[in-house]
């Protein structure tokens, strides 16, 4: 059986809501494990154990989460040539427009020669103030259908073969 790893963080609750949306849309392959890991608990064996990834964090000061970072730091040597060719799709809960995180989660996957297969999603908070930023957040259906398609197509690429 293949297995989707959606790797998380979240501080607010958003990212956090795009990564169970994802992982609500995966589940319905039942042909896929599917597993849901805070990225402060996922490790390089969980990343070696994949076939599949999604990457979901928050937008911290225009860059990915720390936590994140945290995660790709304790991993990405143990992976490096041996994950190459893999897909995955990244998910990003940003406050002003997310398009740098995207890119610091899209040059680590260049290093591993992960397969992006998805546009990246990017939902905007347009969290600005301090009370906004640190203020608990609640994604809106649209968004969080357009996870759980994000999820459902990478479970049901893993099925069908084509991944």
């Amino acid at each position: 059986m293949k297995t989707l790893l959606i790797v998380f963080h979240t501080m607010t609750g958003g990212a956090g809501q795009m990564a169970e949306a994802a992982r609500a849309g995966a589940a319905s392959e039942t042909q896929v494990n599917v597993r849901l890991l805070p990225a402060s608990v996922a490790a390089a064996d969980d990343v070696l154990g994949a076939d599949a990834y999604v990457f979901v964090t928050p937008e911290n000061l225009a860059a990915m989460s720390g936590v994140m970072k945290d995660f790709f730091d304790r991993t990405y040597y143990a992976a490096l040539e041996t994950i190459a060719g893999r897909p995955y799709a990244t998910l990003v809960c940003a406050g002003s427009d997310g398009a740098n995180a995207v890119r610091q989660i899209e040059r680590i996957c260049t290093g591993w020669r992960l397969k992006p297969v998805c546009e990246p999603i990017i939902v905007c908070t347009h969290a600005q103030t301090p009370v906004a930023i640190l203020a608990p957040k609640t994604i809106v259906a649209a968004d969080l259908q357009r996870c759980r398609e994000t999820g459902a197509a990478l479970a049901a690429g893993l099925a069908l073969g084509i991944f």
